[in-house]
C-alpha cells in the first residue's frame, strides 16, 4: 500500500484533487464547517506536495550516486599483472 500511495500519479492526483476540494469547501460551506474541511483538505494536498518534492529529490540523488559508485569500483579494481 506504501508503494502506491507513494507513486508520483498518486501524489499528483492527491495534490491537485484535495487542493480543489479544499478551495471549492473554503468558498461553498460557511462558518466552522467549511474551515475545517478546507484546512483537512488542504493538509492532505500538502502532505502530496512535499511528498512529490521529495521523491524529485531522491531520484535525481540516485542518478547521481550511481555514477559515483560506478567510479568507485572501477578505481578499486586490482590491475592484473603482465
Amino acid at each position: 500500500m506504501k508503494s502506491l500511495l507513494s507513486s508520483r500519479p498518486v501524489l499528483w492526483f492527491l495534490f491537485l484533487f484535495n487542493g480543489v476540494v479544499a478551495t471549492a469547501a473554503g468558498c461553498a460551506l460557511d462558518g466552522v464547517q467549511g474551515i475545517t474541511a478546507a484546512a483537512g483538505m488542504g493538509l492532505v494536498s500538502l502532505g502530496a506536495g512535499f511528498g512529490l518534492l521529495q521523491s524529485r529529490g531522491t531520484r535525481s540523488r540516485g542518478t547521481q550516486d550511481h555514477g559515483t559508485q560506478a567510479r568507485e569500483a572501477q578505481s578499486r579494481r586490482t590491475p592484473t599483472p603482465a
